[in-house]
């Protein structure tokens, strides 16, 4: 069992991977195995992995074989051991027959390329877990396309709903898609490991990275269809980064009574006369009136005292944090949250933290090839035929308090995987995302047409249980001694409130798993501070980056709620895996701003190693890559000024020159410009050019003829028209079911092909509220009938919100 950094043991122990990546997703999913106590070995071209050179804010690096690698690759690889092995040799081979788990970043051909083949490695070795993360997946219509990760967030429908419509779509800034996909790959990884461990078999894991960053929006296609609403199109939240009087406040209302007592605040009762003002979506057709009333009082208070009044309110709004400043915060300072990386710079902690366990210690950035002369791992011992592919997950049975997107998007990945998940909410208190983004008014059940409860809560049971009584708290220990894990995310004091902390939980139940999801911690000076996935997008870095230079920024609107989700999928699973070697349950905390801080990390790190930091640059990119959106030619029957944009990357001289090619070599592609460093020289010139060219030509053929090509290209959609993406539906990502209210839909699976002898992702829709009161409660806490409804007449249970 390995050791964590204060004594304690790390959650995984043994758990051997191969790591042979390119890009950060799999670098990412390689550091969080590390973290968790997993030996990686990562397998180096002879050049090395690019990100050794590479800097986002463009800062000059040292030359030269003995030279540190980069301040980012030493952040996503420190611990790890670097062999410099070429594809067809013994010592590649055996390291890969040697691990446990094989994560690779490569399309179909590229890994064929690399001697990577799942299926020969598992006919080899039925136990062997092989992760491939790839653009696209490894089948269907654009597999073999070039892709970045901003035309991927183009294609996923992501800048399709951000920015004003006055000007340009808007791009997530920070790479955020690669954590994400990183994230999701560690998760799949311990999925599928724990069942080889069980007996079954190993599988092929065949990561899309289109689909991890598809599952960055809130499910705007589902909105349209529950709500029966256009398309969404580009807005941003109001209010949302509003200027004060010496900085910007990020802004988050997303309940109707935040909304309310946001405009007692800002001393505007006209705010609280108007009834659609109390929904996010209804805000939009308001904003003049609304900056209007709020901008002069902003302009008059300091972001501290703006922040200060907030928090008294119990309000999301935060100061924007950006890399030079992040690491100075209260919350950051106070909860040592950075520690030191020896290749001398300061990096955040793990996003976790276990009252049994510790993650390892931060390890040397190995030099390329420094393990070459280190044995080979031993081949595992052979195993017994395995067992039939049930789902990794089948026999764990999950708990689940979890409201809103960030914790139901951990469920939601668990229950993909075959977890028994239970949702438990109350009629007092049902879930919120059920109807804070709007609701229908035209049916009786409104609550069950929320699109964000659609998209997370497929696979999943649902309860009622009112743990204000004294019934409602000794059905929920009945279900938590049965179970393998509690997971939550209120504010710290609801729980206390209940009587249901995790020192209870464990008492009836040693082995359990419990899971808590606070915004900003259990413990420290933001711990009553009330924060959505805004919010941490604003506090970490990430706002500060997306958006206009010239304008204020821009919040990338929750893609970090599932973000933090995912992260807290990966610590149950490592969780679990001690509990289930030990028979140790334990506490794991998991402060979801700590999952945007480790996803934003090369801001404060770059910025403590260079003293440069990370800006904003709209859709230009970081670190040289020429990109941006460009309006295309209106349609021919188009009416009205035509709103067709394209996303375009060209990264290295092979893509540029067959740019030129397309185009037809215009007179502006001068020589001078046949190199990166002549380009990045010219950048503002090459950009009016091509606004030029772009705006003569059809979105959609142009976008093939650039992909025809081999260059990044996509058409910036609105995320509700994702549904018609060929690639998308080719691969199943969408899955058709049927709901007892609402009728058939389009829900979003995990961003995996279907595993082995697997057909579908999911089993069966979103549950309506107390759907399964019955059958739990009599089958688990042995209720009877009588019982039942006396529950029911008391509203301990119900299938229907108090007062409706």
């Amino acid at each position: 069992m390995s050791q964590g950094r204060d004594g304690r043991p790390t959650p995984l122990s043994e758990l051997r991977v191969v790591e042979i990546s390119d890009r950060i997703a799999g670098s990412y999913c390689g550091k969080m195995l590390v973290d968790a106590g997993a030996q990686v070995r990562k397998i180096e071209p002879p050049q090395g992995d690019s990100l050794r050179r590479y800097a986002a804010t463009g800062s000059p690096l040292p030359d030269g074989p003995d030279c540190p690698a980069a301040p980012l690759f030493s952040y996503l690889n420190a611990g790890k051991q670097s062999v410099s092995l070429v594809p067809d040799s013994d010592r590649y081979r055996a390291e890969i027959a040697a691990a446990n788990v094989v994560v690779v970043t490569a399309s179909r051909s590229q890994a064929m390329a690399l001697g990577i083949d799942p299926q020969q490695l598992l006919a080899a070795d039925s136990q062997a877990v092989v992760v491939t993360i790839s653009d696209f997946g490894w089948t269907g219509p654009y597999a073999d396309r070039a892709a970045s990760e901003f035309t991927l967030q183009a294609w996923a429908g992501s800048p399709g709903f951000r920015g004003d419509p006055a000007g340009p779509p808007i791009s997530i800034g920070g790479d955020l898609g690669e954590y994400m996909g990183g994230v999701f790959a560690a998760v799949g990884a311990l999925a599928v490991h724990r069942r080889v461990e069980r007996g079954g078999p190993g599988d092929h894991l065949d990561l899309s990275m289109l689909e991890a960053i598809t599952l960055m929006q809130s499910g705007e296609w589902l909105h349209s269809q529950l709500l029966r609403v256009p398309p969404v199109t580009r807005t941003y939240e109001v209010p949302s980064i509003e200027p004060a009087k010496d900085g910007y406040v990020g802004i988050t209302m997303v309940t109707g009574q935040q909304w309310l007592d946001f405009a007692a605040m800002v001393e505007s009762p006209q705010l609280e006369e108007i009834p659609e003002l109390r929904f996010q979506v209804g805000r939009w057709q308001y904003r003049d009136l609304i900056r209007e009333l709020v901008r002069p009082w902003m302009a008059q208070r300091t972001v501290e005292e703006i922040v200060e009044l907030g928090q008294l309110l119990r309000l999301p709004i935060a100061a924007l944090g950006n890399g030079a400043t992040i690491r100075d915060m209260d919350y950051v300072t106070e909860r040592a949250v950075f520690v030191p990386n020896p290749a001398g710079f300061h990096q955040p902690r793990p996003p976790w933290l276990m009252s049994r366990c510790a993650p390892a210690p931060v390890g040397d950035t190995a030099a390329l090839g420094a393990h070459d002369e280190t044995a080979p791992w031993l081949q595992r011992e052979p195993r017994n035929q395995p067992t039939s592919p049930e789902r990794p997950l089948t026999d764990v049975r999950i708990v689940d308090l979890t409201a809103f997107w960030a914790g139901p998007a951990a469920t939601h990945l668990l229950a993909a995987f075959g977890a028994d998940v239970l949702k438990v909410e109350s009629i007092q208190r049902p879930d919120g995302i059920r109807y804070s983004g709007g609701m229908r008014t035209d049916v009786d059940d409104w609550w069950e047409y929320g699109w964000v409860f659609h998209a997370m809560n497929t696979n999943k049971r649902s309860v009622t249980l009112d743990l204000g009584s004294a019934e409602g708290r000794e059905l929920f220990l009945t279900l938590a001694a049965d179970a393998d894990v509690v997971i939550e995310n209120f504010s710290p004091r609801v729980m206390d409130h209940f009587g249901l902390t995790a020192e209870t939980l464990l008492e009836v139940n040693p082995a359990l798993v419990v899971a808590r999801m606070p915004a900003f911690g259990l413990h420290g000076p933001w711990r009553e501070r009330v924060g959505f996935a805004p919010t941490m997008e604003q506090i970490g870095g990430l706002t500060w980056v997306t958006g206009l230079p010239e304008e204020p920024p821009v919040t990338p609107r929750g893609a970090c709620d599932p973000l933090a989700g995912v992260h807290a999928a990966f610590a149950v699973l490592a969780a679990l895996n001690f509990a289930e070697r030990t028979g140790s349950g334990q506490l794991v905390e998991l402060p979801m701003v700590e999952s945007v801080l480790n996803t934003t990390a090369v801001q404060p790190i770059e910025f403590e190693v260079f003293g440069t930091a990370l800006g904003r640059r709209g859709n230009r990119g970081q670190a040289g890559a020429l990109q941006n959106i460009y309006r295309c030619a209106a349609k021919d029957d188009a009416a009205t000024t035509s709103d067709e944009w394209i996303a375009v990357t060209v990264r290295d001289d092979q893509q540029w020159q067959a740019l030129i090619d397309v185009m037809g070599t215009p007179s502006w592609c001068h020589e001078a410009l046949s190199t990166a460093a002549g380009r990045r020289e010219r950048a503002d010139e090459i950009d009016r050019s091509l606004q030029d060219w772009f705006a003569t030509q059809p979105r959609d053929s142009t976008v093939e003829r650039l992909a025809a090509a081999g260059i990044p290209a996509a058409p910036v959609v609105s995320p509700s028209l994702v549904t018609d993406n060929p690639q998308l539906r080719h691969r199943g990502f969408f899955e058709s079911m049927h709901h007892p209210r609402t009728g058939a839909g389009l829900y979003p699976t995990p961003p995996f092909a279907p595993l082995a002898g697997q057909h579908r992702w999911l089993l069966s829709p979103p549950p309506t509220l107390g759907q399964h009161n019955d059958e739990i409660l009599s089958q688990r806490c042995g209720v009877g009938e009588e019982d039942l409804a006396r529950l029911a007449r008391g509203g301990v249970i119900g299938t229907r919100p108090k007062g409706v």
